[in-house]
């Protein structure tokens, strides 16, 4: 009787929800504001940094963004600037692998990291001191702890930017939280490379741009929600 009964809630239980494909966005979420910024095909929405192409070196397959040759590539934009946003994303690296998501970044400097703060992606293996860590502000705040994903799994990461108070996820955790302007972001790039790049961190819009690092590095599921 037990196993009859156990057979038969098996068969009666509502299925499982699907897990949502990747690249798409479900119906509460687009009636929510997010919109994708990879559709899990090409590289529409985006281009190279004071270009409008992309080059050879990022590919686009099997529903993933990858920079698959850093050779023959350069950091790449999104088309669109934003302000203030809620940016989340998949990504993965190679094995000592360095690269980084920047935001805010303007077109004014010869490179994106002069204007562009810069959500840090590593392979934490590689041995980096805490500042230069995955999930962390590059160089300037550290991650709270290692949460990051072997490597060859993807990670995911969340990016708040909302009106100069940031907060950096990853993997569920928030691992970085700062006030750009703020007395303690200032003494931070005081005592930085960034000091000597009057434009870094003073935008507040920009566009979003995906690090070429000399690592292979991919990324899928790239969407944003605009915060008011």
């Amino acid at each position: 009787m037990k196993t009859a009964a156990l057979a038969l809630a098996l068969l009666t239980a509502p299925a499982l929800a699907a897990e949502p494909a990747h690249n798409t966005l479900t119906a509460t979420e687009k009636a929510q504001g997010w919109r994708l910024l990879f559709d899990g095909k090409s590289l529409d929405g985006w281009r190279e940094f004071k270009k409008t192409a992309v080059g050879p070196g990022w590919q686009v397959a099997d529903g993933v963004l990858t920079l698959a040759q850093p050779d023959k590539a350069a950091d790449i934009i999104t088309i669109g600037s934003y302000a203030n946003f809620d940016l989340q994303f998949d990504w993965k690296i190679s094995r000592n692998g360095n690269s980084g998501v920047y935001y805010h970044v303007i077109e004014q400097g010869e490179t994106g990291y002069e204007s562009g703060p810069e959500y840090q992606l590593l392979d934490n293996a590689h041995g980096e001191p805490p500042l230069q860590r995955a999930g962390g502000l590059f160089g300037l705040y550290a991650p709270s702890q290692d949460v990051t994903r072997p490597v060859g799994e993807f990670n995911h990461s969340r990016l708040v930017v909302d009106h100069g108070h940031v907060q950096h996820w990853l993997n569920g955790v928030q691992v970085t939280e700062y006030q750009i302007g703020s007395p303690d972001f200032k003494a931070r790039v005081a005592g930085t490379k960034f000091a000597r790049w009057p434009l870094f961190a003073t935008a507040d819009t920009g566009h979003i741009s995906l690090q070429d690092h000399e690592s292979v590095v991919a990324f899928r599921d790239i969407k944003i929600k605009v915060i008011e």
